[in-house]
């Protein structure tokens, strides 16, 4: 946290905030000893830490203090015990005169606990120790005379979020910490207004970062917002990428009072984000899928179990359907409901059939899963009628399914060969088979179907668009 020359409180960071158990809002522009009041050895030794920091322009360190805080009224209220290390560093203004103090605290509530704990194991304190031991190391860093400068740098070149410091009204960047660097790219960013080595912000609207920023270097008010949205530049092209961060501005005031610049921090939250987002649009899928296989089972019930047929014949020609629904459904779950080839389709709907007495010509053919399920059902279909009344229903019959891309267009033929097939339209058995058969071509796949009957021939051709039947090539820009 960030403290102006009088101690109150110009900044904050995420991690004091949650270590603290208060937020920015309620802390900046507050004395410090009236947000966490401590009349005892403690404020005592706090106090006197940063005195000796505005009085000598030197860094001081408290390697350890016991310092109550008062915990959240949501909470209960009150105050509880902390144990902390802290390290107070002076930032000084054009005139070499201390301006700020720059406070880096670390909880060691947890390591006190456990050592105080006679049958804790050794093995849970190798955090604590590290812990202690960074902060011993950057207390003989300071003791050996380390500039303000580099004691910024130390403190927070190697944290896990983005800092960087902006300064005057163009946002020149005077500091930008190495986890800042890595989320940008490498981009040459010291030394220019956030406009310049962010080009592509201008084209943000005025609520954009380049707004916010602006906002808070003309009203002194500090900002914060999760999971903001920012579209950069891949270095090297000109496509936008969207990011997402959790961002925290900060006016930064001269010894005068007026904002002179303005302290950033950033969390990266992209793949978080996009995880959320990827897991609604799966629940989303599901719900959708769900209801629609709910309404083709209902669809085939109907038809099925209508009282034209014998309810034995219905019985077994619904599971029949059911089963080719099912097999379609485990093959896009196999290829996570992304695609399914054409032949493993086929195959897997003939598995029934006698395999010396069909014959499968044609590509891989990657079909979205709303075709993938609507094939699997003609040729289950299909199937089922050369079963019952076509090719083979006798033993010396035959199919043989093709398919190939014309144009813009898949055709598909099925044919059979063989006795006694029916010559003429009469001569064809009426039944669900061949309306359902155009209702799935002609409704759901926006397609053509034909009938071709010749002497020992019966041949159904099917033109199908191929925008209703491919998987999307241009994929979501993750």
């Amino acid at each position: 946290m960030l403290l102006d020359r009088d101690l109150n409180f110009v900044a904050v960071n995420r991690a004091y905030e949650l270590a603290t158990e208060q937020t920015s809002s309620s802390l900046v522009g507050r004395y410090l000893f009236e947000a966490f009041p401590n009349d005892g050895d403690a404020g005592r030794r706090l106090r006197e830490s940063l005195d000796r920091v505005l009085t000598s322009g030197e860094p001081d360190t408290l390697a350890y203090i016991e310092y109550d805080i008062p915990v959240p009224a949501s909470k209960g209220g009150g105050m509880t015990k902390r144990y902390w290390t802290a390290i107070h560093a002076p930032l000084t203004d054009d005139s070499g005169q201390v301006a700020y103090i720059l406070q880096n605290t670390v909880d060691i509530t947890e390591l006190v606990q456990l050592r105080e704990a006679a049958s804790a194991p050794s093995s849970l304190f190798s955090g604590g120790v590290a812990l202690v031991q960074r902060a011993r190391e950057a207390e003989k860093v300071i003791r050996d005379g380390v500039g303000p400068t580099q004691q910024f740098r130390s403190l927070f070149e190697d944290a896990p979020g983005m800092v960087a410091l902006l300064y005057g009204p163009d946002h020149v960047i005077t500091y930008a910490n190495a986890a800042l660097k890595r989320f940008f790219g490498q981009r040459e960013l010291l030394g220019l207004p956030v406009r310049k080595a962010f080009p592509e912000l201008e084209c943000e609207e005025p609520s954009g970062l380049l707004g916010r920023l602006d906002k808070t270097y003309q009203t002194g008010e500090s900002a914060v917002g999760f999971a903001t949205s920012i579209r950069l530049r891949d270095p090297g092209s000109d496509r936008l990428r969207e990011y997402f961060v959790d961002l925290s501005h900060h006016p930064v005031a001269s010894p005068t009072g007026q904002v002179s610049g303005i302290f950033i921090q950033g969390y990266d939250r992209t793949d978080a984000v996009r995880g959320q987002r990827h897991q609604k649009f799966l629940l989303d899928e599901l719900n959708h899928r769900v209801k629609n296989t709910l309404s083709t089972v209902q669809s085939l019930a109907r038809r099925s179990f209508r009282a034209t047929i014998d309810r034995e014949d219905a019985r077994r020609v619904f599971e029949g359907r059911i089963l080719a629904l099912s097999n379609a459904h485990n093959l896009l779950s196999q290829h996570h409901w992304e695609a399914a080839d054409l032949a493993a389709i086929a195959r897997l709907e003939f598995a029934a059939l006698p395999p010396e007495r069909i014959t499968t010509k044609g590509g891989r053919f990657d079909l979205s899963p709303k075709a993938a399920i609507a094939l699997a059902m003609v040729f289950h279909e299909l199937a089922s009628n050369a079963l019952k009344y076509g090719s083979l229903a006798k033993n010396d019959g035959r199919v043989c399914v093709r398919w190939e891309t014309r144009g813009e267009t898949l055709e598909l033929v099925w044919r059979e060969t063989g006795p006694d097939l029916p010559e003429t339209q009469d001569e064809l058995k009426p039944g669900f088979g061949m309306r359902m058969l155009e209702r799935i071509v002609t409704g759901e796949l926006e397609g053509r179907l034909e009938l071709g009957l010749g002497p020992s021939s019966l041949t159904w051709t099917l033109a199908i668009p191929l925008s209703e039947l491919e998987v999307a090539k241009a994929l979501l820009d993750d």
